[in-house]
């Protein structure tokens, strides 16, 4: 279901460049269900490669959020309400900053790019990063509520 809603969040907003909640999905998910967190984010993956049938900007799909579920792995369960109230938003940030140098590697490997105009590669897509940046601060603001919205509704459930 998370995948899916992964899925159509990202359709919806497709209009609006480097804007979406595919971070903000990855923390939440990953802050309240750990490990199995990459579940959701591979049926996102396998929903847009089975959609836009498996094209070169694909690939990167399976490592992109993958970091990010791994960083959120490493920030402490029980961190205080006021430190995850900056640090959720401040990392959802930096991923979407980060964005064009993690994806550089694959550009580089899929086009037949050099390695030594990586800097340069990275350089221009800066503007868009800055984009998915500030895209991301917002919708990282949602992760502290959404995460305790959903454990509760979990506990609720009688899940885990």
């Amino acid at each position: 279901m998370f995948g899916t809603l992964m899925f159509a969040s990202k359709e919806i907003m497709a209009a609006l460049p480097n804007i979406h909640l595919l971070g903000m999905f990855t923390m939440l998910l990953t802050v309240v269900y750990r490990g199995r967190a990459l579940y959701p984010i591979y049926i996102y993956a396998l929903l847009e490669g089975l959609t836009y049938g498996f094209p070169l900007w694909w690939p990167p799909h399976l490592y992109l959020w993958t970091i990010l579920w791994g960083v959120t792995m490493l920030l402490p369960r029980d961190m205080p309400d006021r430190a995850a109230a900056a640090v959720y938003p401040a990392v959802c940030a930096l991923h979407g900053l980060a964005y064009g140098a993690l994806y550089t590697p694959w550009q580089i490997i899929a086009f037949g790019l050099s390695w030594r105009a990586a800097p340069a590669w990275i350089a221009a897509g800066l503007p868009f990063d800055a984009v998915h940046c500030v895209g991301n601060l917002a919708a990282g603001l949602l992760i502290l509520p959404f995460s305790k919205l959903l454990r509760a509704l979990n506990a609720r459930a009688g899940i885990k």
